[in-house]
This record gives C-alpha cells, sequence and structure tokens, in this order.
C-alpha cells in the first residue's frame, strides 16, 4: 500500500474535531475539487483510520487523531530537553533509515524523529512492525558514542530499561522483558526495540535506536501481526502520544548517559527483576540453523543471555539468535 499523500494529512487534521465537514467545504478549505477530497480519503481505513460519510452531512472521524507535536513533546522532557531535538514526519518508509541516512551525513547525536506512519517499519530479523496512522508510537533516537561498536554490547537492553521505567512511571503494571529487545504485558508483545550501529572498532560509532510501542491498535494493523500483541488501550491506560514519547525519550537520555560510562552493568539487576522468561526452559534457534534448550538463567554485564543447559553455562548473543519458551504461559491468552 502507498503512503497518504500531504493532502490527507491535511485533511485528517481539518476532520481533528471529530465533527462532520461535507466535502464542499473541506474542499473549498484547501482549494480543491471534492472528487480530489474524496480520492484522497477514500484508503485512508487501510492505515487503521476509521472515517465516517453520510449524505448530506459530510465526513467524520470516528476516532480523532491524537497528533504529534515537537513543542509538546518537548514540554515532557524536562531536563533531557537540553540536549535534545524533536522532528516528527507525517509518512515516512522508516524512522531509522532516516536517521542513518542522516547519521551518515554527519547528523550530531540527540536527535529524535517521530512518524505518524511507517510504510516499512522494521523489527528485529527483517520482520515487519505494523502501527495505524496516529495510533502508534513509532520513532527513533540518533546517538553518538566515543566508543566502539564492539563496546556496546547490552545497549537494546538498557534501552529497554529505559522504556520500562517510563511506562512504568505513566501508570503501566505487569511489564515484563524479553531478550534482548521486546516488552510483555501478560506475554503478550506491547513495544520492540531495533538498534542499528555504525562506526569504528576503536570508535567513535553511532546508533540509531528505533523504538515502536503500541498505543491503539486497530483490527486492520492488528490482522496483519503473526504473533500475540497487546496495546496500551487493552491495558486500560490512556496516555498522550506527545506525553508518552516525551517521558520515553527522558528516560533514555538517562540510561545512555550511564551506558556511555559503564555499558549496561549498571542496569543489569534492574533488567533481571523485569525479566519475562527468568527460569523457565527456553528453545534457541541459532544462527546456523540448529538449536538449544536449557534455562534461563540471566543476563550478564555485557547483555549475554546466559542459558543453564547440559553441558554448563552457555553465553549467548542478540545476533540472529531467536529465544522462544518451550511451553507457552497460559495467561497469554
Amino acid at each position: 500500500m502507498s503512503a497518504p499523500g500531504p493532502l490527507t494529512f491535511r485533511l485528517l487534521r481539518l476532520l481533528a474535531d471529530g465533527e462532520f465537514h461535507s466535502g464542499e467545504e473541506l474542499a473549498r478549505r484547501l482549494r480543491v475539487s471534492r472528487s480530489t477530497v474524496w480520492k484522497a480519503l477514500h484508503a485512508v481505513q487501510d492505515w487503521g483510520v476509521t472515517l465516517f460519510k453520510v449524505n448530506g452531512r459530510g465526513y467524520r472521524l470516528v476516532t480523532p487523531v491524537d497528533w504529534l507535536d515537537a513543542q509538546l513533546v518537548c514540554g515532557h522532557l524536562g531536563q533531557a530537553a537540553e540536549c535534545m531535538r524533536i522532528e516528527i514526519v507525517d509518512a515516512v518508509d522508516s524512522t531509522n533509515t532516516l536517521l542513518l541516512r542522516r547519521a551518515l551525513t554527519g547528523e550530531p547525536g540527540g536527535l529524535a524523529v517521530a512518524a505518524e506512519l511507517q510504510t516499512h517499519g522494521r523489527g528485529r530479523r527483517g520482520r515487519p512492525w505494523h502501527a495505524g496512522l496516529g495510533s502508534g508510537l513509532t520513532f527513533s533516537l540518533l546517538w553518538r558514542f566515543e566508543q566502539g561498536v564492539g563496546a556496546l554490547g547490552g545497549l537494546s537492553l538498557a534501552v529497554s530499561v529505559a522504556v520500562l521505567r517510563a511506562l512504568r512511571e505513566l501508570g503501566a503494571d505487569e511489564i515484563g522483558l524479553k531478550w534482548p529487545n521486546d516488552l510483555l504485558w501478560r506475554h503478550q508483545k506491547l513495544a520492540g526495540i531495533l538498534i542499528e550501529l555504525e562506526g569504528d572498532a576503536m570508535g567513535p560509532s553511532v546508533a540509531v535506536i528505533g523504538i515502536g510501542v503500541n498505543v491503539v491498535l486497530p483490527s486492520e494493523v492488528r490482522n496483519r501481526i503473526d504473533q500475540a500483541v497487546c496495546d496500551l488501550a487493552g491495558m486500560g491506560l490512556r496516555v498522550e502520544r506527545n506525553r508518552l514519547l516525551g517521558r520515553i525519550l527522558a528516560h533514555l537520555v538517562q540510561v545512555l548517559e550511564v551506558f556511555a560510562t559503564g555499558g549496561f552493568a549498571p542496569m543489569r539487576l534492574e533488567w533481571e527483576r523485569a525479566h519475562a522468561l527468568a527460569g523457565r526452559e527456553l528453545m534457541v534457534a541459532l544462527p546456523d540453523g540448529g538449536g538449544e534448550t536449557g534455562l534461563a538463567a540471566g543476563v550478564g554485564d555485557d547483555g549475554a543471555l546466559l542459558l543453564e543447559t547440559r553441558s554448563g553455562l552457555r553465553r549467548l548473543y542478540s545476533g540472529e539468535v531467536s529465544v522462544r519458551p518451550l511451553q507457552p504461559d497460559l495467561r497469554s491468552a
């Protein structure tokens, strides 16, 4: 599916009040034809936006979009506002891809880009990340380190601690962490992290940290996802996306500053306390096609998953490793 064009976003913003607006009124305000208005709005349901059209009354959004606003986000950053820059884009293929391009042209660290819609959002191991227009939170943060790429082990786990802190601050309970980059609620995926690194072995290096949080999952979007998922709305948590983004970024800055000097070690115990699969028997799929089973025994200071196997303790690093419990957790049903 192609992304909505600029006209579609302008129309949706005019409909943000949740009231009916006639096609004639919308066309007049944007100086286009009524047929152009229809063409710009007719496919928005593909992106999770429900639009009523009633003859004689016009168009109305069933649920108005909670639009992102850089200035409002900055109001929730606290002290982190001193080292952050915020950009909001309507539609982009991937915020990670966008920031990787910017990083290669010398963009300074501390830039966060959030999108109302990603057309090719990416998760770990090449999986797509699905979110509706204006109903999820998808953003990336560019951060520069003096260390080389090899010294950034455990970064995805540190980032998950920052997201966990923000969600708990906003009232979310029962959040668990799944190695190496997922946040779960009752063993259903709530948020994911994708980190992409560039740089020299001895440093410096740059990390593009992509984060997706399911705020509200429209049925059109939920049906495209091939795993158990949940959203903040389903947890009973109603939070404005600008506040959510601002608080996650604020906690990210705190965590990244600690990580830059001490690595993941200062956050290891906090991560382990929220480990969703602690003590459970796991099946680990390895990059060579083989597999390993064992008991989850925590994580190392470098972010490695510690697996108790029949042959002893094994340390596993993310790469292309895939982890799942041997027995499903019935609480997610």
